[in-house]
Order: C-alpha cells, then sequence, then structure tokens
C-alpha cells in the first residue's frame, strides 16, 4: 500500500506520524497550531484566515495554499467576467476540500495536514500549486471535534479518541447545507460562494457491510449534473481517479450501499440531495466528492489512503484542467438557457452498471447476544466477483424557470439565506399589482418525528392559481437571470424538491388556520351561500353524491363551504412566494 512519498522532516511530523501505532488524530489545538507553523514558514505559498464563526464560538480557518504568481483570490477582476460569474478560463482550477463534518471520521483531518506539509517541501508536488489552487478547511466540525471521546464510534477501529459527530447544537452538519441552521454552515457558504470551486471533496469514514476495500467513493450523481458536467464525470474524471489509486495500491470501490443482506445484491448508487455536501455543490455546478474509507480497517491505512486519494484528486485536476473547465463552462451556458428543472429524484432500476466487488461472504450463526441468527462477513471467505451498480436516477418532478420569483420583506430569514447564497434580491421601491403564480398547498406528508430539528415534508401536492398579486415596497424581486445562482433557487423556492425551504419548514405558518367559525352561526350563512351560489351548490351536491361518508359527515359539509367561500382567510396553505413570468424588470 502506498504511503506518503518520503518520510517528513521530525519538526514536521504530524501527531499521527508521532505515534508509532498510527491510531493518534491530531487534537483542534494541534491541527490549527500546525497550519499556523505551516502558514510562517511558507507566506509565499500558504495563506491561513479565519473565515467566520461557528457555534462553538471559534472560527473557521480557510488554508489557501497556491503558487507566489498567482495567489490572488478568484474576486479579482482577472478571474471574473463582466456577467459577475467567475471567468473558468481566466483562472487556475480550485479543489476545496473540507474536513471533519464528522470529527469521529477523522482520516481527512489528518491526510490533509500532511498533504499541506507535502506539497510545500516536496518539488514534485509544489509543482502542482503552479496550476491548482487547493483551498482547505481543516475542521468543519469544531465544535464535534472538542467533544474528544472514545465510546461514539462503536463500529469503528480507531483511532484511540476522536470527535462527536454532532455540533454544539446536536446539528449533524452534513444535513445543514441547505437550512444553514449553524455558523458552521453560514461561514461555509460565505467561503464556498467565494471560491466556487471546481471540484469538491469532504472526507468522511463509511459504516455499514464489510468489505475487502479500505476507500470507497461517492461521487456527485451524474444523472443530477448539467449533461457536460456528467459526461465529463462517468467519462474521464472517475475513471482517472479510479486508476489512480489503483496505481497507489488502492482499489476502490462506488460507496457500498445496498437495498438486500449483502453487498452482493446490487450496489446503489448514493442520492446526495442538497442537505448534503456534494448535493449543494452540484447546485452551483460543482462536482463533489465524498470519500469513505472503510470503518472497520485500522486508523492508519484509512488516512494513508485518503491522504492518496486527496493526491490523486489534485494530480488528475491539473492533467484534465482543460477538459474541466471547458465542461464547466458549458454547463453554465446552458444552465442559464435550460428552462426546465428536476426537483425530485427515483433510481431508474432498469439501467445499472456491472462492478467486479471485493468482498467477504456472508454468513448467518446465532448470536451469543439473543440466540438468534446474526449476519457475520467472513473475512476467510475473500471473493471478487461482478455485481450490478445502479448509478442512474430519473426526475420524478419537474417545474418551469419563472422570471423571477416575488419574496414579501416579512420572511427575513428566507432573504438572508438566499444572499449567502450568492442571490441577488431586488428591493421594489412602490407598490406593484401583477400577475403571478401561486401555489396553494393541496397536500403534503410530515415527518412523524423531528429530523435534524424539524418535522420535514415531503410528497407536495399544489394547487397553481394565476391571478394578479399586490407587493409592497421593500418586498424582493429574484430575478434568476444568467448571472443568478438558478438551481440553487429553483431547489429552495420551488416547494415541491426534495430539500426546498418548505420543506425544513421556513413556511409553516401559512399551514396553520389563524381564523375560523363558530357552526351554530356559520350554518345559517353558509345555507344563504348555497343559495346564491348555484354552482357551489352543485359541487356541494357531486361531492356527496361520490362519497357516502362526507354525504354523512355534517360538520365536514360546512367546513368544506368555508374553506371554498370568501370568509376563508386567503392566506391559508397559500406559499407567500410568487412566480413571475413577465419579460424584462418589474
Amino acid at each position: 500500500m502506498s504511503l506518503a512519498p518520503t518520510p517528513p522532516p521530525a519538526a514536521w511530523r504530524t501527531p499521527f506520524e508521532n505515534d508509532p501505532a498510527g491510531n493518534t488524530t491530531a487534537t483542534y489545538a494541534e491541527c490549527i497550531a500546525y497550519y499556523q507553523k505551516l502558514a510562517a514558514a511558507y507566506p509565499q505559498h500558504l495563506h491561513l484566515a479565519e473565515a467566520g464563526l461557528t457555534d462553538a464560538g471559534l472560527p473557521l480557518h480557510e488554508v489557501v495554499l497556491s503558487s507566489a504568481v498567482s495567489f490572488s483570490m478568484p474576486s479579482t477582476d482577472q478571474g471574473r467576467a463582466n456577467s459577475g460569474k467567475l471567468n473558468l478560463a481566466a483562472r487556475k482550477p480550485v479543489v476545496f476540500i473540507q474536513n471533519g463534518i464528522h470529527p469521529g471520521e477523522p482520516e481527512g483531518i489528518d491526510a490533509s495536514m500532511m498533504l499541506a506539509r507535502d506539497l510545500l517541501q516536496q518539488k514534485p508536488l509544489l509543482k502542482l500549486l503552479s496550476q491548482v489552487t487547493v483551498v482547505i478547511v481543516p475542521v468543519y466540525n469544531i465544535d464535534g471535534m472538542l467533544n474528544r471521546n472514545s465510546t461514539t464510534r462503536v463500529n469503528q477501529n480507531g483511532p484511540a479518541q476522536y470527535g462527536f459527530r454532532g455540533n454544539a447544537r446536536h446539528l449533524d452538519l452534513n444535513r445543514d447545507y441547505i437550512k444553514q441552521e449553524s455558523r458552521n454552515a453560514q461561514s461555509f457558504a460565505a467561503l464556498f460562494q467565494k471560491w466556487q470551486p471546481d471540484v469538491f471533496v469532504e472526507t468522511h469514514t463509511s459504516n455499514g457491510a464489510d468489505y475487502q476495500y479500505t476507500m470507497t467513493l461517492i461521487a456527485t450523481q451524474h444523472s443530477k449534473l448539467a449533461p457536460a458536467l456528467g459526461t465529463y464525470l462517468q467519462g474521464q474524471l472517475l475513471p482517472a481517479l479510479y486508476q489512480g489509486m489503483e496505481q497507489k495500491k488502492w482499489p476502490m470501490t462506488p460507496y457500498v450501499d445496498f437495498e438486500g443482506r449483502t453487498p452482493e445484491s446490487g450496489l446503489q448508487a448514493f442520492l446526495e440531495s442538497p442537505r448534503y455536501s456534494t448535493g449543494y455543490a452540484a447546485l452551483f455546478n460543482t462536482i463533489g466528492f465524498m470519500p469513505e474509507t472503510h470503518m472497520l480497517k485500522a486508523f492508519a491505512p484509512r488516512v494513508h489512503s485518503t491522504y492518496d486519494f486527496l493526491k490523486t484528486v489534485l494530480e488528475t485536476v491539473e492533467q484534465q484542467a482543460a477538459a474541466l473547465a471547458a465542461a464547466r463552462a458549458t454547463a453554465a451556458v446552458d444552465m442559464a438557457a435550460q428552462t426546465t428543472f428536476p426537483l425530485t429524484w427515483a433510481l431508474d432500476d432498469s439501467q445499472h452498471e456491472t462492478v467486479q466487488f471485493r468482498g467477504y461472504e456472508g454468513r448467518m450463526k446465532p448470536s451469543d447476544v439473543s440466540g438468534q441468527p446474526r449476519l457475520y462477513y467472513d473475512r476467510a471467505a475473500p471473493f471478487t466477483r461482478p455485481v450490478k451498480y445502479f448509478n442512474t436516477y430519473r426526475p420524478t418532478t419537474t417545474a418551469t424557470r419563472p422570471t423571477a420569483y416575488l419574496l414579501p420583506k416579512a420572511w427575513t430569514e428566507v432573504a438572508d439565506l438566499l444572499r449567502r447564497n450568492g442571490a441577488t434580491l431586488e428591493a421594489l421601491t412602490q407598490e406593484v399589482s401583477v400577475p403571478v403564480e401561486t401555489y396553494y398547498f393541496e397536500d403534503y406528508k410530515t415527518t412523524a418525528k423531528p429530523f435534524e430539528g424539524h418535522y420535514v415534508h415531503s410528497q407536495v401536492q399544489l394547487r397553481t392559481v394565476r391571478e394578479t398579486a399586490t407587493f409592497q415596497p421593500g418586498d424582493f424581486v429574484v430575478y434568476l437571470s444568467e448571472a443568478a445562482p438558478i438551481r440553487y433557487l429553483m431547489e429552495t423556492l420551488e416547494p415541491q424538491a426534495t430539500d426546498s425551504f418548505f420543506a425544513w419548514g421556513f413556511f409553516d405558518s401559512v399551514l396553520q388556520q389563524k381564523e375560523h367559525f363558530s357552526d351554530y352561526v356559520f350554518e345559517d350563512l353558509a345555507a344563504d351561500l348555497l343559495r346564491r351560489e348555484p354552482a357551489l351548490r352543485e359541487r356541494l351536491e357531486k361531492l356527496k353524491q361520490g362519497n357516502p361518508a362526507f354525504a354523512a359527515n355534517g360538520p365536514a359539509q360546512l367546513e368544506w363551504v368555508y374553506l371554498n367561500s370568501a370568509y376563508h382567510e386567503p392566506g391559508h396553505n397559500r406559499y407567500p412566494v410568487a412566480r413571475w413570468l413577465g419579460e424584462g424588470e418589474l
């Protein structure tokens, strides 16, 4: 197995390297002190800065490695086109590496410390920095890293101590990329928008089955990327990464996720919706990778395989820089012209690839706990055999792109989120009445238990109404122009989307009625209404004819009349974000 190319000088060894057993991960203080030492020794190539706060009250750190000649940030005029969007041909590719989102999975923390040092101290690697800019977040979940223990990763083989998955607010930050409730996520979003990376890597450790691989990989789901990017990912980037890891003696497989008893039942590509890091990155035409080392392998090979994966990414991006830039540029042009966007996805089980999977036979034996049959993987029975890999998803819900969304100024939390993620909000200067499309919620499902602090909605059913709506000075217009983060806006503001702001409960107040009726009073009003509106009476009678239970339920009929009358408050179940389909600007 491949290790770091040459042993480092004693003064530059990391805590991991100083442990003969290779079972130690750096503490937070040790990690930051190491980067501070590198920054002091190599100021021409490494820049260390604070990049916003985290929920721990400590700063998120940004490490930038680059050649001395082109150490400028991508916000300079040289790196941007006139539209304000990144000019991909005028800058080096940016690889953004984030570690420690789950500090109990710390391989990336230690591997990145070693890699940063080697990029600066080894001439063959230093040359990479003239072609690729590397941005590293040394530790994302500082909160969890400070919660050091040796028990919470009960299924994992080392290190001796590690951090905790949840942050200071007990949030899983790899579910917080869209809702951005943590200060960690808010600081990350600003950093991500600043760099708009070409490739994003977030380091992890897996759970689940036992198999021969030390490294598995989740890549951005190619079906969800713009066609040019998906084609490039599948045809060039992924094959090179797999080949590079094979050459470094780390054979790699897609992340081991499956529906059956053991992996031989068929691997399924992980569907990373925008709550996850790679799903968030995809909204901005950034290719994302989540390397997942195998929890049952010792810590030392997990760190070294992560090191080699990160190195392979940098080498491959350097070699394929032109193809990567061309694919992203084409994706940006295509997205600017795209009119229909997918919002939800389902696995397409009619299509599959075949991978040669290196596993262990899954067998059954009596449990020492219950006496009942239990699964175990027999490491004395390794195998390599073809396994189906289902790696294609198909869209199940789509929406057409409006000219703009109109957001009432009362929804300040949503406005702040949009701005933080690259959207431009223009405030109206006078009252405006315009024809819009308005959504009304007809049905939705809600989780029975809270998930990451929310009762999440799904399976949203909408009624679309075209109406003239009035907006006040200070209300916001969000144009979906070429320079806008179009896909991000569609997947957050269309309530049907898997990780829309509605799904996460940002608009729950509209789902509750604020006024109602007293039945004995409204009975007479309802009867008079039905006499004055024969069409409403006809609709009611048809409902009764087709639904005996409804026909026998007087209160339900009275409620139906109320809901279909002018007495029912117009804001109930009305999505407050309107779609404007006009041309030009308001």
